[in-house]
């Protein structure tokens, strides 16, 4: 049973690209494959299109629930659906799986035609340009002529941002959320930390632990939870568990004592369930390379001249991963460039992850410039 507002049962599709993908690295892949869903219905028009970018670990399942799995609901259900800050029944919205991606697009986990094998280590580094520009493919193949607005949060703002400089005229507006046009030092440096722990996992084997039959579960879990503790913030943990002890008392060993301790290797062992490897590796390598602003001498204010749709900027008080001086780097820059930009710093005690939870005071702004587009 589905709520009201609820988009319902959804069913990924896919879509199959046969021309050769040439990527930012230089390397070539012979085809791909993407997985989407869509919610609600495009107009007559065709000028009623929203593209939903996901983070890290998030994929094309935005909204919704699949057929006989409870507890399936899409990353961003309390956000996308019937009524809420953006109504299916104003928009068509579109997720996908980025290439590279563990959720069914074209990734490390698919064969590659060139041996018969998964590609595991030998599929090439991707980046945000690279996500763009497949997800132009797509847009392509579903006769999207422009974008009425491209969202995403976190490395979904990254993306956003891409698709205003890289085809200006296929978007008409940006919300770019919890993110930044280019990581700080020390984010490159926990994304290391993280990769470092799965490289070196003894299961690892190379990045082709696919043919071994193993995962490299204790490096993936250590990534996971270090990167966890970035996402939430001080007060949250804080306020959520405090130095609860899980038994009462000390155990004197190295086993959970505190709460957060046991709360952090359930979120590590859980992501090990569901999430690959060498995505994630990929996958922060493209939080690392994006960085507009170097072809232009670091420049952010000339980098983002070529835009020419309207934004959206919001970041949140607690988040000290993507902290608001980064959001409100961009908006200068934009600002500079005349362009129209709303920006809304919000007060909430969930850190980073504040994009992804109903806080009201985030779903009610966003709503009021979702209404103020046009389809």
């Amino acid at each position: 049973m589905t709520s009201d507002s609820s988009v319902g049962i959804v069913t990924p599709q896919r879509a199959r690209f046969d021309q050769p993908i040439r990527l930012a690295s230089g390397a070539t892949l012979p085809g791909c494959e993407l997985v989407y869903e869509t919610y609600g219905e495009l107009n007559a028009e065709r000028s009623n299109a929203v593209l939903v970018c996901h983070a890290l670990s998030g994929s094309h399942h935005v909204a919704g629930t699949y057929a006989y799995e409870p507890g399936s609901e899409g990353w961003w259900d309390n956000l996308v659906g019937p009524g809420k800050p953006l109504d299916t029944n104003r928009f068509f919205v579109v997720g996908v799986n980025n290439l590279g991606g563990c959720y069914g697009s074209t990734g490390p986990m698919s064969i590659n035609p060139a041996t018969g094998k998964r590609y595991g280590a030998d599929f090439p580094v991707v980046t945000v340009e690279d996500w763009v520009e497949t997800q132009a493919l797509l847009a392509d193949r579903l006769d999207i002529p422009c974008w009425a607005a491209i969202i995403g949060g976190s490395l979904g703002g990254m993306q956003a941002l891409e698709w205003t400089l890289r085809f200006p005229d296929r978007i008409r507006h940006a919300l770019v959320i919890a993110s930044t046009a280019r990581l700080s030092a020390q984010n490159i440096a926990f994304n290391e930390v993280a990769r470092q722990a799965i490289l070196t996992d003894p299961e690892f084997h190379g990045g082709h632990y696919y043919e071994h039959g193993v995962v490299p579960a204790r490096g993936l879990r250590l990534a996971r939870m270090m990167g966890h503790i970035t996402y939430l913030s001080d007060d949250q943990m804080a306020s959520k568990f405090g130095r609860q002890l899980r038994n009462g008392q000390l155990s004197y060993g190295y086993e959970a004592d505190f709460q957060i301790e046991s709360y952090l290797r359930y979120q590590g062992d859980k992501f090990t369930t569901y999430f690959d490897a060498n995505t994630y590796l990929i996958t922060t390598k493209a939080l690392d390379y994006f960085d507009p602003a170097s072809a232009y001498g670091g420049d952010l204010k000339a980098a983002l001249a070529r835009a020419k749709a309207n934004f959206f900027v919001a970041s949140f008080t607690t988040d000290w991963r993507f902290s608001p001086e980064r959001s409100r780097e961009m908006v200068y820059a934009l600002l500079h460039n005349g362009r129209d930009v709303s920006y809304a710093e919000i007060e909430c005690s969930a850190g980073h992850d504040s994009f992804l939870l109903d806080d009201a005071h985030y779903h009610a702004v966003l709503r009021a410039y979702l209404e103020r587009i046009e389809t």
